[in-house]
């Protein structure tokens, strides 16, 4: 679904909650629910580049898809 909706110009929006780590270590905590966007991919749709307006300084990070959805496994996406 990430592929093919950033192919067509579109984003994911993933509603989120509990703990991911992204790739380059860094711990992203929302227990209580939060909504990012998925705005890009690399390695063939293996890792997502995430938007998140939650903390200026890491606005984007990228995180393996495993990660990603694990993180919004009791919530959802919507890629429409």
């Amino acid at each position: 679904d990430i592929v093919h909706t950033v192919d067509e110009g579109r984003a994911v929006v993933a509603n989120i909650a509990g703990t991911a780590v992204d790739t380059d270590g860094n711990t992203h905590s929302f227990e209580g629910g939060h909504y990012i966007s998925v705005v890009g991919y690399r390695d063939g749709g293996h890792t997502a580049t995430i938007a998140d307006s939650a903390d200026p300084n890491m606005a984007s990070y990228r995180m393996s898809v495993d990660n990603l959805a694990d993180w919004i496994a009791t919530r959802g996406y919507t890629a429409s």
